[in-house]
């Protein structure tokens, strides 16, 4: 696999100095209905990725209509007018594949790795469901997804430990019409009000050829697949795209202070902050910063709390990228006998640390050194690779934008660090949220009360 991935990288000499480039070979071309297509020849292994991005996600609904883009997610499983229910996940398995799809508030994405004998049965599947979807979906058929969906909103946020914690982080950073204001899964009265001709609606308006991109990557030749995905994808319907959504800009200017009940055994603490979107300025910084801090066993906020003090359980902090606007998210839990103030108080220190002083360029360079390790890891996979060329051509046009991606990451000086820390970690524009067990509202760092109780009906 090393040699694999040597074999990628290609050497370039540099003015005096020797540079290591990224080079990812693809061939685009565009169907008559507007589809998007680039291909990508990797020969590592016997196997091909095949991905398919509709730009739809849940940023694409409207209040009162969401859960739409992920509920989707479930219904394209469920059979087309060549393809019975079921059949789908068993005609792949059964040539040895494996797929699976998933939803952001930006995108929703469906892919298939297999053997390359079975290419041309999952381009047939992928077009059957891009184009003919409507052709076996009936109310019944949406009703049972819906049911499904309700289920796992259940399961993965109602009554699971911290569950709302996100949603309600979202519903306090966005206002109530901005696209990321509501969870991706949507919520439990639109879910239930949406009607089987809204639904309709929706893949109509986003589920066309010219709102989506495939990528076919792996062991392929280029000239031989184009026909095939000529073949298969031609005869898809073309339709109009939904016209762009006027978005209001992400903006906060106020702490936001709340608490929220849970069946927890251990209160933990959120601070979120809004911060650049993606590839904008100051993203790639946020996410350097969310390394200093709490990136490892030698982040700041680890060695304090949960090493030196031995206050907390656990520290993660991550820069939540989005295209329209992202999040910079620090999460500790309190270990037994403690409280959020206690936590509260250290990040508190370490954020003013940073902006009072630029970190260490050890600590920097650590960061952006293990952020190439991982960027680079990820590229043995050509399924990986795949899912990466089609979000660099959905965000910047260009499905190679790999070293530009990495590049952003390398120029950036621990003077960067802080000046981001400086602009986008104010005090006076966060929301810091405590969830505490039931009763236990002292155990927070005070605030609202948030009740997670109204979003269990339904």
């Amino acid at each position: 696999m090393k040699r694999a991935l040597l074999a990628f990288l290609l050497l370039t000499a540099g003015a005096g100095a020797q540079e290591t480039a990224l080079r990812v070979p693809y061939e685009r071309f565009v169907l008559p209905n507007g589809l998007h297509v680039i291909l990508h020849e990797d020969h590592t292994t016997p196997t091909i990725s095949v991905n398919v991005w509709y730009h739809v996600g849940s940023g694409s609904e409207k209040p009162g209509r969401t859960g739409f883009a992920h509920l989707f997610e479930h219904i394209m499983f469920e059979g087309s007018k060549n393809v019975p229910e079921g059949a789908f996940d068993e005609w792949l398995e059964a040539a040895g594949g494996d797929n699976n799809g998933s939803t952001t508030p930006d995108r929703t994405n469906y892919y298939e790795d297999i053997p390359t004998s079975a290419l041309e049965l999952a381009l047939f599947l992928e077009s059957d469901r891009m184009g003919f979807l409507l052709d076996a979906m009936s109310p019944e058929k949406v009703d049972g997804q819906r049911d499904v969906v309700k289920n796992e909103r259940r399961q993965s946020y109602e009554n699971r430990p911290y569950g709302l914690a996100f949603p309600t982080l979202g519903e306090n950073l966005y206002a109530p019409d901005h696209p990321y204001h509501w969870p991706t899964i949507g919520y439990m009265q639109d879910l239930s009000a949406a009607s089987y001709e809204d639904v309709v609606e929706f893949f109509q308006n986003y589920y066309t050829p010219a709102n989506a991109s495939l990528v076919i990557a792996g062991d392929l030749d280029s000239r031989s697949v184009k026909p095939l995905v000529e073949k298969w994808f031609s005869d898809v319907q073309g339709r109009p795209q939904a016209p762009p959504q006027a978005v209001p800009p992400a903006s906060l200017n106020e702490e936001k202070r709340l608490v929220m009940e849970d069946r927890v055994q251990l209160p933990r603490l959120y601070l979120a902050w809004l911060t650049p979107p993606m590839f904008a300025p100051g993203d790639a910084e946020m996410d350097l910063v969310a390394n200093v801090l709490a990136g490892g066993k030698n982040s700041r906020l680890y060695r304090r709390l949960v090493y030196e003090l031995q206050i907390a359980q656990e520290v993660t902090a991550f820069q939540n990228s989005g295209s329209l606007s992202s999040a910079f998210v620090i999460i500790t839990t309190a270990r037994s006998g403690h409280t959020l103030a206690e936590l509260e108080k250290v990040v508190q220190e370490e954020i003013d640390r940073l902006k009072a002083e630029a970190p260490q360029r050890r600590e920097v360079e650590r960061a952006v050194n293990q952020y190439e390790a991982g960027f680079l890891g990820s590229l043995e996979l050509v399924s990986r690779k795949a899912d990466m060329l089609n979000s660099y051509f959905m965000r910047t046009g260009n499905p190679d934008y790999f070293n530009e991606d990495l590049a952003r990451y390398k120029a950036i000086a621990p003077e960067d660090l802080r000046s981001a820390v400086m602009t986008w970690l104010r005090n006076d524009a966060r929301v810091i949220l405590s969830v505490v067990p039931a009763g236990k509202q002292e155990l927070g760092v005070g605030g609202r009360l948030v009740n997670p109780a109204a979003a269990k009906s339904n």
